[in-house]
C-alpha cells in the first residue's frame, strides 16, 4: 500500500484533478434541449401538444477511466469509494455532479482526465453516454 508521503500526493492530485473538473462544468453553458409531446406519441408528425426546454441541455453520463487498474493511484482510488473497476480493464470514476447535465459531466470528467495525463503521466480518459 501507499506510503503516507504517497497517499498526501494521491489526494493532491485527485483535489487538483477535482478543482480543474468544476472550474471547467461550472463556466460551461449546456445547449437547451427542446422537449415536445405529440398528439400520436408514434408519429413526430402530428401536432405538438406540450413544449418545453431544458435549460442544461441532454441528459446523460460521464465518467473518468484510469490505468492500469493495479497502479498504486487506483488502487488508493478504490480504497477510497472514488473509483470501481472499469468494465474494460482499469478502474473508472463516476460523475455524479451535475444533476442530469450530460455537457457539464463531460467538461468534468474531460478537465479531470487531462490534469492526471498532463500534470501526472497517468493514463486516463473521459467517456460519456446520453441516456
Amino acid at each position: 500500500m501507499a506510503n503516507k508521503t504517497q497517499q498526501r500526493q494521491f489526494q493532491n492530485m485527485y483535489d487538483l484533478a477535482h478543482a480543474a473538473g468544476l472550474a471547467a462544468a461550472e463556466r460551461f453553458n449546456p445547449t437547451p434541449m427542446v422537449v415536445q409531446r405529440h398528439a400520436n406519441q408514434l408519429n413526430d408528425g402530428s401536432p405538438v401538444v406540450q413544449q418545453w426546454t431544458v435549460s442544461e441541455g441532454v441528459c446523460g453520463f460521464a465518467w473518468i477511466v484510469i490505468k492500469p487498474g493495479t497502479s498504486s493511484f487506483a488502487r488508493w482510488l478504490v480504497k477510497r469509494e472514488l473509483a470501481k473497476a472499469h468494465y474494460y480493464g482499469g478502474v473508472s470514476i463516476w460523475v455524479s455532479l451535475f444533476n442530469q447535465s450530460m455537457e457539464r459531466k463531460e467538461r468534468y470528467a474531460e478537465a479531470f482526465a487531462h490534469v492526471l495525463r498532463d500534470l501526472y503521466q497517468v493514463t486516463a480518459y473521459a467517456g460519456s453516454r446520453m441516456d
